[in-house]
């Protein structure tokens, strides 16, 4: 049985084209069937929020996707309503500091620059 998900749109949730590039190599090197990168939140953090991603094999009635040519970004419906219009960039800092960064987030309370908050700090 096939889940029936919706299409997520440029205006839902972007990656700029250093995060698709990274996410196509990363995705090309996972050896198991995978439908696609999943980006989920978390509760904590100083934005009451933190943002993560996985590879994930499932899809469920609740997931939106968009695919890039290599791979699928797939986003439930309760975590895509704190990413509404939010860019996912993927910065490298002399090849030391390597982290996909979520940016635009809306304020959510607090805020002191780490993943998820709407400074638009990195995750590792």
């Amino acid at each position: 049985m096939t889940a029936s998900v919706n299409q997520l749109s440029e205006q839902d949730l972007s990656l700029t084209a250093s995060a698709q590039e990274k996410m196509q190599e990363l995705a090309g090197q996972v050896e198991e069937n995978i439908e696609g990168v999943r980006v989920f939140a978390s509760p904590g953090g100083c934005s009451g929020v933190n943002f993560g991603m996985t590879f994930t094999d499932q899809l469920t009635d609740e997931d939106n996707v968009r695919e890039y040519e290599g791979f699928k970004l797939i986003v439930d419906s309760g975590t895509l309503q704190y990413l509404k219009g939010v860019e996912i960039d993927f910065v490298a800092d002399d090849g030391q500091d390597a982290r996909f960064v979520f940016n635009n987030l809306q304020p959510m309370g607090g805020g002191c620059g780490t993943c998820g908050s709407n400074t638009g700090g990195g995750c590792g």
